[in-house]
């Protein structure tokens, strides 16, 4: 299949588009411009709160005549735009696929050859996040605003998380527990009044004070160069610090070893640490840092509250030794709560990261509606993925029963080169989603090859479903329509047999944006579909119940911008306590539920709306292979800038053989 690069299929329609549409701009400018100044976000309220002199509004009464004046002149061209524009949609194609142009910073062809390295499997990481770049003023009535300046942050803040250096602390002994560590933001132990043992190996990840440059250059030529003098990471690890501490009887890092991990070891160098005790430190290339990571716009620091895992080990303790108490030193010594790990007997890791997982090869956007912010986005997300699928969708009638105004707002970016796309519309949205050319987004990656040459390929499907509450229905009908386009486009992009298999399938993950919950009464239909049935949860039980770990994706609006949310460390603590995820996440709805979120605190149940999924199959991959869940995490580092809770996951592919 070929690749679309360019929305036509010519250069002539191309510059017809362009002028169509810069005869429509300044008309569509204004109205934007005209609207957003009357729909104030609760951020601007309180900036305005102390002004004494109504500036604001007084602003308003001299704009608004202006703006409209204007609007009344360009109505003439963009009438003219509007009916030059229409027609060339029908030869429209359905999406643009990016390729790095700068061969020097390509490095898609490089991971194809990590495959044959892998032994005994390799582990791929998918991202999925809804970002509200809508249109300004349409996005202010979810409380966001500036929706240039936002796209440009958000695509630094991904790539500054993904392509960060990750530190992994793996402690052996069965009795050295007891840690005085640095800000682990998730750091779990066994539920207090638990009498239960449980094993000791804790494996912890987090990144180190991560300072940026600000340059947004790509770092993949100066890994590769840094590899050739470095040890070599386990498959799926690169970029990783990796510490082993094989503890002494008590089995407590002093202050001093604490300061290694957390305070000397930084992303452009390596750690020189003095561990008192036997410690095997290995050190794997870094990436150049950058900034972006912490809640401010122009932060030139990131923070170091950071992702940590805990995995159970080999060998058993008291619990009683596990839930001790950690000090959390940043530039003073300070204590900090116990984190505690509830659910032990999870067999993969999961976590409330303030990052996005280093080294992440997928991401799946949503409502990416604004042209100019897709932009935006796209040369930013440049700068870690090589290949980016964007402005997904059809526009007026084509393709669609309805008139469409704007695409499907999804866009996928990928570290691995993508062999074939195809979109398909949904032809039954309602009320305003019906505007929007809102569907899914089908693609077959090459994620390396084997020693015979066979290809190994994934599959990646991206959605948004219908929006408005109550549109049960329609939902159930897109979700059927779904699983049928699913099944199409695999049997349409295969290029193997049973007997003679020229590809192996390492895996098929859909994600999205689903618009409705595990937990809300209102969306049982679409909690018991069939979908569920091919396609697992890792956050799910069943219909109708989450796992206890899990927990919702849907931000207050109204609570955006409280200081306590702010940034992504302060909605990451927030997020760890069930009262703050009272206070700042909407929550499933209910027949004994009122539909204000305030006063209402000790009534509601579970942990919030999960509207964002992630979902993996193991149906039609190769037979010999075994595909499990690493880790879940939920993601607060788009803190402030839209109305969702990002999502990752990582996947093990198991070969069964045995390491090289």
């Amino acid at each position: 299949m070929v690749l679309y690069t360019s929305p036509f299929p010519n250069s002539f329609l191309s510059v017809l588009h362009s002028f169509s549409w810069g005869l429509i701009f300044p008309c569509y400018w204004l109205a934007d411009r005209l609207v957003g100044s009357f729909v104030p976000t609760t951020y601007e309220k309180r900036q305005r709160a102390d002004d004494p002199c109504y500036f604001h509004a007084l602003c308003i009464i001299i704009t608004t005549p202006i703006y409209l004046a204007l609007l009344v002149a360009s109505l003439p061209f963009a009438l003219i735009g509007f009916l030059l524009w229409s027609p060339l949609q029908s030869a429209r194609r359905p999406y643009i696929y990016s390729r790095l142009k700068d061969k020097n910073h390509a490095n898609g062809a490089t991971l194809l050859t990590e495959w044959k390295a892998a032994g005994s499997g390799k582990s791929f990481c998918f991202g999925s996040a809804n970002v509200c770049l809508l249109p300004d003023s349409l996005a202010r009535f979810n409380n966001v605003f500036n929706t240039q300046a936002r796209a440009k942050e958000i695509g630094r803040r991904i790539r500054n998380g993904a392509s960060r250096p990750q530190i992994k602390i793996y402690i052996d002994s069965p009795t050295n527990t007891s840690i005085s560590a640095a800000s682990f933001s998730s750091l779990v132990s066994p539920q207090a009044g638990d009498n239960r043992t449980v094993n000791a190996g804790i494996k912890r990840t987090t990144s180190m004070e991560y300072k940026g440059d600000n340059c947004g250059s790509n770092n993949g030529e100066e890994n590769r160069e840094d590899k050739g003098g470095s040890g070599e990471p386990h498959e799926g690890e690169e970029n990783t610090c990796i510490v082993r501490i094989n503890g002494e009887e008590n089995g407590h890092m002093s202050d001093t070893e604490t300061d290694t991990v957390n305070g000397q070891a930084r992303a452009s160098g390596p750690a020189e640490p003095s561990l008192e005790g036997d410690a095997e430190i290995s050190k794997t290339p870094n990436h150049k840092q950058k900034e972006g990571d912490s809640g401010s716009l122009d932060s030139c620091s990131a923070s170091r509250e950071s992702l940590v895992k805990v995995r159970v080990g080999d060998g058993t303790v008291d619990q009683s030794t596990v839930n001790n108490k950690l000090l959390y030193k940043a530039s003073i010594m300070k204590k900090t709560s116990v984190r505690k790990k509830k659910h032990t007997d999870e067999t993969f890791d999961h976590e409330i990261s303030a990052f996005f997982p280093a080294n992440l090869d997928f991401l799946c956007l949503q409502e990416v509606f604004d042209k100019r912010a897709a932009e935006k986005l796209k040369e930013q997300l440049h700068h870690y993925f090589e290949y980016i699928v964007y402005d997904v969708g059809v526009y007026s009638c084509h393709g669609c029963c309805s008139f469409k105004f704007v695409n499907s707002g999804l866009l996928f970016a990928s570290r691995y080169p993508v062999m074939d796309a195809a979109y398909h519309c949904y032809p039954n949205g309602r009320g305003m989603d019906s505007l929007a050319s809102k569907g899914a987004l089908f693609l077959k990656v090459q994620v390396g090859s084997t020693p015979q040459d066979q290809r190994i390929v994934g599959y990646i499907s991206c959605t948004h479903l219908q929006a408005i509450a109550g549109d049960t229905t329609v939902r159930c009908e897109q979700l059927d329509m779904l699983q049928d386009w699913l099944s199409e486009f695999r049997k349409s992009t295969s290029s193997s047999s049973t007997a003679n298999p020229e590809e192996l399938v390492a895996f098929d993950v859909l994600c999205g944006d689903l618009n409705f919950d595990n937990c809300s009464s209102e969306d049982k239909l679409e909690q018991q579909h069939s979908l569920f049935t091919h396609y697992k949860d890792p956050c799910r039980v069943g219909p109708g119940e989450d796992k206890p770990w899990a927990i919702g994706t849907l931000l207050d609006p109204e609570g955006l911008y409280d200081e306590d949310v702010y940034t992504p460390d302060n909605l990451q603590k927030v997020l760890e306590s069930e009262e703050g995820r009272k206070g700042y996440l909407v929550y499933p709805t209910s027949k004994n539920h009122s539909s204000s979120q305030k006063g209402r605190k000790a009534s509601l149940k579970g942990n919030g709306r999960r509207i964002d999924y992630m979902l993996y199959t193991e149906e039609g991959l190769y037979l010999e292979w075994k595909v499990e869940v690493e880790e879940f995490s939920f993601i607060t580092q788009l803190a402030g800038l839209t109305d969702h809770l990002p999502v990752a996951m990582r996947l093990m592919v198991s070969t069964g053989e045995d390491d090289p």
